[in-house]
C-alpha cells in the first residue's frame, strides 16, 4: 500500500511540476534572471508550495504517528553547518546552470526537454561523487552508516 500511495504521490508532484511550468528550464532560468527579463510567475508557484507545506505540516504533526509508517521521519536537528550550507550552493548553482532542479529534472526526462539528457546523468555523477567525498572523510562510518544518513 505504501508503495502504491508513493507512486501516487511522485505521479500527482510530477503533474504539479508539469502544469505549474517548473519543469520547463527556459521558464526557471526567466525566473532567476532578475537584472533581465525576468518572469515572476514561478513565484506564485513556490509561494503557494510553502504556504501548503506550512499548513499541512501544521495539520500532520498533530497527528501521533502517519497513516502508512509507524512514526515521522524527521530532521534531526536544525544545526546549519558547512555541509548544508555548500549542499545549497551546489543545488543553487546548478539549478541556475541547468534551469533544473532534481524533481523537475526527473519529471521532463520523459518529455526530452533540452538539457535533461546532460543535466541528469551530471547529477547522478554528483551525488555518487559526494558520496564518496564523504566516505573519504569519514572512512570508518562504512557504507551502511553513510546510507543511513542519506536524505
Amino acid at each position: 500500500m505504501r508503495s502504491l500511495v508513493g507512486f501516487l504521490a511522485g505521479l500527482l508532484f510530477g503533474i504539479g511540476l508539469i502544469v505549474s511550468g517548473m519543469a520547463d528550464p527556459a521558464k526557471v532560468l526567466a525566473f532567476l534572471d532578475l537584472f533581465g527579463a525576468w518572469d515572476p510567475s514561478l513565484a506564485f508557484v513556490m509561494g503557494a508550495a510553502v504556504l501548503v507545506t506550512f499548513l499541512g505540516f501544521r495539520l500532520v504533526l498533530r497527528r501521533r504517528a502517519p497513516v502508512l509508517m509507524e512514526r515521522f521521519e524527521l530532521p534531526g536537528t536544525k544545526l546549519i553547518d558547512g555541509r548544508l550550507l555548500t549542499g545549497a550552493v551546489v543545488f543553487g548553482i546548478g539549478w541556475g546552470i541547468g534551469g533544473f532542479c532534481p524533481g523537475p529534472a526527473i519529471t521532463a526526462l520523459p518529455l526530452l526537454a533540452p538539457g535533461t539528457l546532460v543535466f541528469v546523468p551530471a547529477m547522478l555523477l554528483g551525488l555518487w561523487a559526494g558520496v564518496k567525498v564523504r566516505e573519504a572523510r569519514n572512512p570508518a562510518r562504512g557504507d551502511d552508516a553513510a546510507a543511513a544518513s542519506r536524505p
